[in-house]
């Protein structure tokens, strides 16, 4: 169980009644003069309000709300208002807001430069936004209701998975122009590509495969059945293999990426509607949102372990640099639970607003930002660090809860290199 975030300070019992019992003994005996206890209260009330204080200031964290690097910043794409706003995550107050493409739906930070790109599924393009000037600089071309965005790590490429058009369209983000658009199975709807970017695994939910791409030709290297309506992927870090969500048939896929085969099909708890990788790519932590639970799978084994009871309709995880945390946000409850990933214990369960999806933490992870896509906001969470290892830190809660725009569907935080002046 948590530990509760400590109670104000109250003046103990005991405490009162030793005052009283000075009144009492002065009003019979005279020991006590009437300016002597009056002094004595205010300097007992003086010495609560500073225990108040302190108390106050421990729970949270006894410093600012924010230990984050200067010029740290998160984009919040809003789905129905064509927008982006800019939340400082020094002041906590929305800086900027842009305006973009029609419906964006997905949002990812370069890794290596101070960009953030915007997939805009109504209009068909990406939106780039330069994060040191906080401007759209550019819009790139892409095919039909795009609706993810996969970046290498050298932040040199991205992969967009265009759903209405059935393809895959390569973009050069360092020229900021579409490389080319490769034609895949049908109604792609998610794509992910290794770290080196030497391979694109893209989820065909139309067909019920997975087309996997050669990242330096662009040629199709297979397209492989797998289950039924599959439409998210995630790569492991070594790009070894893929595994594949299918809501379809409540299953996951696991594909070897060297010899292009599918290795396994994995039953899971439920109807299996996002992954949420390890850092380390040792476990995949599996929403089944309508079970309500979370079942932890792990790949280069391809076994499906624990299922764990996570709320109401969990819809997305993430998981903590360290490997050590996990974050599962429930629509229907309006909250987000919060595990160890060792022990699968819930240490807290925190409420937010309304229809909470997208996770994202920030660049220190003292803190982590919900997207609450029915209640327009965005809900912040303070992720206070353990300092002493015999003493539990406190649980995650509620900091504040700061306005968007419309249905507020993804997130992503950079920290600004060179801001302008």
């Amino acid at each position: 169980m948590s530990n509760p975030a400590a109670p104000e300070f109250q003046p103990k019992a005991e405490s009162r009644d030793h005052v009283g019992y000075i009144r009492k003994g002065y009003n019979r005996i005279g020991f006590i003069r009437d300016g002597h206890i009056r002094k004595l209260c205010r300097t007992f009330a003086a010495i609560c309000a500073c225990a108040a204080v302190l108390v106050l200031a421990l729970a949270t964290g006894c410093r600012k709300p924010t230990a984050e690097p200067a010029h740290s910043f998160a984009y919040i794409a809003n789905r129905d208002s064509n927008t982006v706003s800019v939340l400082s995550l020094e002041d906590f107050r929305i800086a900027r807001t842009f305006s973009v493409g029609r419906a964006p739906t997905a949002i990812v930070a370069s890794p290596t430069r101070d960009e953030v790109y915007v997939v805009n599924s109504g209009s068909g393009s990406v939106s780039v936004i330069d994060a040191a000037n906080q401007r759209v600089a550019g819009t790139i071309a892409t095919g039909r209701m795009p609706h993810t965005l996969s970046v290498t790590a050298d932040g040199a490429s991205g992969w967009v998975a265009d759903t209405g058009s059935g393809t895959v369209t390569m973009l050069d983000l360092e020229a900021h122009r579409a490389r080319g658009h490769v034609k895949v199975g049908h109604a792609p709807a998610a794509v992910a590509v290794s770290p080196d970017g030497s391979i694109a695994a893209v989820a065909n939910r139309g067909d019920d495969t997975v087309s996997l791409i050669d990242g330096a030709s662009l040629h199709v290297r297979a397209t492989l059945p797998v289950c039924k309506a599959p439409d998210s992927v995630v790569i492991l870090p070594d790009a070894s293999k893929a595994v594949v969500a299918c809501p379809g048939s409540r299953q996951l896929a696991a594909v070897n990426l060297k010899n292009a085969t599918v290795e396994a099909l994995l039953r899971v708890g439920g109807v299996p509607v996002d992954l949420a990788m390890k850092p380390d790519g040792g476990e995949i932590f599996v929403c089944n949102h309508e079970a309500q639970t979370i079942s932890a799978v792990s790949p280069y084994t391809s076994e499906v372990g624990q299922s764990f009871l996570a709320g109401d309709r969990p819809v997305r995880a993430l998981v903590s640099g360290d490997n050590s945390t996990l974050y599962v946000s429930n629509a229907d409850s309006g909250t987000v639970a919060v595990f160890e990933t060792a022990s699968r214990r819930l240490i807290t369960t925190v409420q937010v607003g309304a229809g909470p999806r997208a996770l994202a933490l920030t660049p220190a992870e003292t803190m982590l930002l919900v997207a609450n896509e029915d209640s327009g906001d965005v809900a912040i969470l303070l992720l206070n660090q353990r300092q002493d290892k015999k003493v539990d830190a406190p649980a995650p809660r509620l900091f504040q809860m700061i306005p968007t725009g419309a249905r507020p569907s993804a997130i992503a935080v950079r920290t600004v290199s060179r801001p302008s002046r």
